[in-house]
């Protein structure tokens, strides 16, 4: 896949309506500072339109990138901000819930999660909603670059324990400094492109 043109064409907040998009939607979910923005601008091919930042909840809004007219990357809210209040908890996870639930568009959910370490009760929770509607999330374990080569079987067996994925899940380890594991993320793009008939 080659992205060509983006666009960041909707940015939705909490009292938003949900637009009603005619092309795919590929979603993201994933805690708080686990990666997401460096995922989203790397697959883009650009530094900073997604906003990264080393202060975790960034992301309050969902935003919507048109990716060469084909598809849109759907930016969530990350979840799990630990110094946030609790009103605000509850209002990230309405919105995530109520796009799981209203979008009609959703092809592929990416839910991302650390390779680092095993995996949160919020990214359990995101998992089971996820797979609650119907969809089988593909991990994405962010990160690839802070833990040795011998280490990644292990640590990707501990995401798939924890989680209590289902059979034949698709996980992905991705380095936003190597770009490792962009490739296969195209290639599962491409696919969803293919079958749309977007091309």
């Amino acid at each position: 896949m080659v992205i060509k043109n983006v666009n960041l064409e909707t940015v939705c907040g909490i009292t938003s309506k949900l637009p009603e998009n005619k092309l795919p939607e590929i979603a993201f979910a994933g805690k708080s500072n686990v990666g997401k923005s460096s995922l989203i601008n790397g697959l883009m091919n650009r530094k900073s339109l997604a906003r990264t930042s080393s202060s975790p909840g960034k992301t309050q809004t969902i935003n919507y990138y048109n990716i060469n007219d084909q598809m849109y990357f759907v930016d969530l809210p990350g979840y799990g901000y630990a110094t946030a209040n609790e009103k605000v908890k509850a209002q990230w996870g309405k919105m995530i819930e109520d796009y799981l639930h209203q979008s009609g568009k959703i092809r592929a959910i990416f839910l991302l999660v650390d390779i680092r370490h095993a995996p949160s009760e919020n990214d359990r929770i995101m998992y089971d909603w996820i797979l609650d509607r119907g969809f089988k999330p593909i991990i994405i374990a962010t990160k690839l670059d802070k833990i040795k080569k011998s280490q990644v079987a292990k640590q990707i067996k501990l995401i798939c324990d924890t989680l209590d994925v289902v059979d034949d899940t698709t996980v992905i380890p991705f380095s936003a400094i190597s770009k490792q594991g962009r490739e296969e993320i195209y290639e599962l793009l491409d696919r969803i492109i293919v079958e749309e008939g977007t091309e």
